[in-house]
C-alpha cells in the first residue's frame, strides 16, 4: 500500500490528468497530520513527471474536507517518538497551499460539498475550483478557538474583499457556493451529478493546451493577486502556534467533540 492509500488518498490517472481523492468520507475528509503530508508527498512529485499536465484535487462522499481532524488533534498525534508540536504541523498546511499555488500546471479543485477550514484552503488556492449546488466554504476556524490558516486570510480576501472576508474569518459564516461564485471566488457551479463530467471535460481541455503558456500565465495570475501570500502565512502561523496550545482552542476543540456550544474563558 502506498503512502498515500494508507492515509486515505486515492491517486488516479486519467492520460495527462493525475486525480488525488481526499478518500476519509467517514471522517468528512477531515485532515490529520499523516493525510496532509501525503497529499504534499503527491503533489511535489508532479513538476518532475513531464506527463501529469492537471491536476483535479477531490473530496470522497458528500464533502470536499471539513480542514483539521479534531478527533485526531484531540487524542494527541505523536510524530515519530514524540507528540507533534503546532509548528509542524503549520508547516504541513501551508507547504500543501504553496505546492498548489508554485505547480507549474493547473491545478482543479472539485467540491461537491463542505470545504471547511483548511479544506476551504485548498479549494481556492486551486487555479480553478468548481462547486456542486449543495456546496459552500466555511472559515470555521472562529468556533473552535483558532484563526484562519493555510493561507485563507490572503486566499479569500484576494476574491472577495475585506468585507466578506471578516464576515466569514470573524463570524464564521458560510458561504455558498452561488454566492461563492458571484463573488468571484470559484469558477463555477453544477448539478452534483454533473460535476465530476464538467470537472474532468474543463481538466481535459487545459491538458491539450500549450502547456508552457499556461504555466506563465499561472505564474503571472499569482504573482499580481497572491504577493502577500507567504506574509499571510506567516502571521497565520505566528498566531496560529498560539492559539493552538491556548484555553481558547482546548474549550473550542472538546466542546465540538461533546456536540455542544463552547464556554470560552
Amino acid at each position: 500500500m502506498t503512502a498515500a492509500a494508507a492515509s486515505g488518498l486515492r491517486v488516479e490517472r486519467d492520460g495527462p490528468v493525475l486525480r488525488v481523492v481526499i478518500d476519509r468520507p467517514r471522517r468528512m475528509n477531515a485532515f490529520d497530520l499523516a493525510h496532509m503530508r501525503a497529499l504534499l508527498e503527491v503533489l511535489i512529485a508532479v513538476p518532475g513527471d513531464d506527463s501529469v499536465r492537471v491536476v483535479v484535487i477531490a473530496g470522497a462522499g458528500a464533502a470536499f474536507s471539513t480542514g483539521a481532524d479534531l478527533a485526531a488533534m484531540a487524542e494527541g498525534e505523536r510524530d515519530g517518538s514524540g507528540p507533534v508540536s503546532p509548528e509542524v504541523v503549520m508547516d504541513a498546511a501551508n507547504s500543501v497551499i504553496r505546492a498548489i499555488v508554485d505547480l507549474p500546471v493547473p491545478v482543479i479543485a472539485e467540491v461537491p460539498g463542505a470545504a471547511a477550514g483548511v479544506g476551504a484552503s485548498i479549494a481556492v488556492a486551486a487555479d480553478l475550483a468548481y462547486a456542486a449546488e449543495s456546496a459552500y466554504l466555511l472559515l470555521a476556524f472562529v468556533n473552535v478557538g483558532l484563526m484562519p490558516d493555510g493561507g485563507s486570510t490572503a486566499l479569500i480576501s484576494a476574491s472577495v474583499g475585506r468585507a466578506r472576508a471578516a464576515r466569514m474569518a470573524l463570524l464564521g459564516e458560510r458561504l455558498p457556493a452561488d454566492e461563492a461564485l458571484r463573488a468571484g471566488l470559484i469558477a463555477g457551479v453544477l448539478p452534483e451529478a454533473e460535476l465530476s463530467g464538467h470537472v474532468a471535460a474543463v481538466a481535459h481541455r487545459l491538458a491539450s493546451g500549450p502547456r508552457r503558456a499556461i504555466e506563465l500565465t499561472k505564474r503571472a495570475l499569482t504573482a499580481v493577486t497572491l504577493d502577500r501570500l507567504d506574509a499571510a502565512m506567516a502571521a497565520e502561523t505566528r498566531g496560529q502556534c498560539e492559539l493552538l496550545v491556548g484555553p481558547e482552542f482546548a474549550e473550542g476543540a472538546t466542546a465540538m467533540l461533546q456536540h455542544r456550544p463552547p464556554s470560552f474563558p
